[in-house]
């Protein structure tokens, strides 16, 4: 099967991740009215909570951004890596790395809509074990990197020690 046949795959996956993401999004700041909840959120399971959460930065607050010019310098830098990942999963030939590809792009593009649009991401799962946070608070677009990396990372990992082995055999 060629790499072309994969594309709508890719696509479809990066378009539903975005619009579920933003629908996410959107339900939790209008509708439920999150944010005017403060810190006290919304238990939904005794692990899972929804809290607001406005991230100006990246990952774990790194680059955590002040001003304007901070702010559309995150922009470019994600909307950098997000081409990059396009350009990758347009000529990906595997089907799997495709639609993992898919997930970052669409998560990756959810994040530069907010903060387009917001000047900051809208965060809002909570998973806790009594005070303990194995995660900070994130949204669906940040689970959607995560598992589209961890996908592409175990593919990767797999795939070279298959690899290693059937040589190590000739």
């Amino acid at each position: 099967m060629s790499p072309a046949n994969h594309r709508p795959l890719g696509l479809t996956v990066a378009i539903a991740t975005l619009a579920l993401d933003q629908l996410i999004k959107y339900t939790v700041t209008y509708p439920l009215a999150l944010q005017s909840r403060a810190d006290e959120g919304i238990d939904l399971l005794p692990i899972f909570r929804l809290r607001w959460l406005e991230n100006r930065g990246v990952s774990m607050g790194f680059f955590h951004a002040d001003t304007d010019a901070m702010r559309w310098a995150l922009v470019g830098m994600t909307f950098l890596i997000a081409t990059f990942v396009a350009v990758w999963m347009w000529r990906e030939k595997a089907r799997q790395d495709v639609a993992a590809l898919g997930l970052v792009l669409g998560g990756a593009i959810g994040n530069i809509v907010d903060r387009v649009r917001l000047g900051y991401v809208v965060d809002y799962a909570d998973l806790h074990f009594g005070e303990w946070r194995p995660f900070l608070i994130f949204n669906l677009a940040d689970a959607a990197i995560t598992i589209g990396v961890l996908i592409l990372l175990a593919r990767a990992l797999l795939l070279r020690d298959k690899g290693a082995k059937t040589e190590t055999l000739k």
